[in-house]
């Protein structure tokens, strides 16, 4: 079974205020532990050199899905910040230390080195190019438009086992109608089958 590594950091962190940097990472370790859910095992959410951070997942399938909840918890919290996501998979292994500063191995170093060849504008990135950075390439352009209410509609979507979008609407507060608008708004039913396709793959 393969794992996946994603690495990212703070767009324009040097010139976010503290508070909006902190905000910014609670909500992505929040979202990391949420993930961790899917996969029967706690993720690995490391933060780095200040604005940095890594998560490791067991199931490199999920990492897409993964990329896109904290992109959707960033939304979701006001966008106190926005974050470049790059995504590596590799062959599994031991599991990494709590602290993945200290980790190695191939998806590490691959994350790592496809989230410093970023350029273009593009803040979203697959180590392995092809059709799967294809897509991943789409859905970074719909991802970074989301609004504070698409990001909160899709935090309840987007899991593998979402609840109805009635459910959500109780949650959240409003009504059916308008978790569908969100929903539809942010590209969502696009989005939901392109990840069942790449999942299924496997």
């Amino acid at each position: 079974m393969s794992i996946a590594v994603l690495t990212g950091d703070l767009i324009g962190s040097t010139t976010l205020a503290r508070g909006d940097v902190e905000r910014a990472f609670s909500a992505l370790t929040e979202a990391a532990k949420a993930i961790g859910g899917w996969q029967g095992s706690p993720t690995r959410f490391s933060r780095s050199r200040g604005d940095g951070w890594q998560l490791y997942l067991a199931r490199a399938e999920l990492a897409l899905r993964a990329a896109l909840v904290l992109r959707a918890a960033l939304a979701a919290a006001g966008k106190p910040a926005e974050t470049r996501i790059a995504i590596a998979s590799g062959p599994g292994g031991a599991e990494p230390p709590e602290d993945l500063n200290a980790a190695t191995g191939p998806a590490f170093v691959a994350s790592g080195r496809a989230l410093d060849a970023l350029s273009g504008g593009a803040t979203m990135a697959h180590a392995s190019g092809g059709a799967l950075g294809a897509a991943v390439r789409l859905v970074d352009h719909l991802s970074r438009g989301w609004t504070e209410a698409q990001g909160r509609a899709l935090l309840h979507m987007l899991p593998p086992d979402p609840p109805t979008r009635a459910e959500v609407g109780e949650r959240l507060g409003v009504s059916r109608q308008a978790v569908d608008q969100a929903l539809a708004a942010a590209g969502f039913p696009a989005i939901e089958a392109a990840l069942g396709l790449i999942e299924a793959e496997g």
